[in-house]
């Protein structure tokens, strides 16, 4: 790679991209807008960003929209559902409480960005408000706002991301049980594991 050509600092970035447009900073707020509680309420989709000692995580995490609770205007509450138990996000919070989270809505090509720090919470009463088909969440994340700002829809349109007409079959890319059975020089059945996985994703949804 040629050292001549990567930039290390921020004023040649900045003197290469140029300043923001003012619409760009004036979307900013510290707090949850009732104009951007409006977009979060609708979206059944967030990714969280975390970092930490071992490095860095992006996590999907879904459910019915609304899921992701307001709690008041600087206070957000994420439920962990059931999943892998990597806890990849979760052990980043402990060592760095950082977050970043990007709201996506099905159909809306704007998207909401909001970052701040998380506490990892197993209180009670709070878990409880998250019952889902009769069973709790592990913990509760309560995300502590510090930005909040709509990204445009730029990314979007161009990715044509809620073109139906360009979605992919999911048989055309490799099965999970494909992939497994690679990494573990065939010590998971492929067939076996992408037979089972419907039902067990089913069953284990919450």
């Amino acid at each position: 790679m040629d050292e001549d050509y990567i930039i290390r600092d921020a004023k040649t970035l900045r003197d290469l991209y140029g300043s923001p447009h003012d619409a760009a900073i004036a979307k900013q707020v510290d707090y949850l807008h009732p104009l951007y509680q409006e977009f979060i309420r609708a979206s059944p989709f967030v990714i969280l960003a975390t970092g930490g000692q071992d490095g860095f995580d992006a996590s999907p995490r879904g459910d019915a929209p609304g899921f992701v609770a307001i709690e008041d205007e600087r206070t957000l509450l994420l439920p962990d559902r059931r999943g892998n138990n990597r806890t990849d996000g979760l052990l980043n919070i402990i060592s760095d409480p950082r977050v970043a989270l990007l709201f996506l809505i099905p159909g809306v090509n704007e998207t909401i960005r909001v970052n701040g720090t998380a506490e990892i919470s197993v209180r009670p009463d709070l878990l409880a408000r998250f019952s889902a088909d009769g069973k709790l969440p592990k913990t509760v994340l309560i995300v502590h706002v510090r930005e909040v700002f709509f990204q445009c829809a730029k990314a979007l349109m161009r990715s044509e991301l809620w073109d139906a007409s360009r979605h992919l079959s999911r048989s055309s890319l490799p099965s999970n049980g494909t992939i497994l059975s690679t990494l573990t020089q065939k010590r998971i059945d492929p067939a076996e594991f992408d037979r089972v996985a419907p039902a067990r994703l089913r069953e284990t949804m919450y």
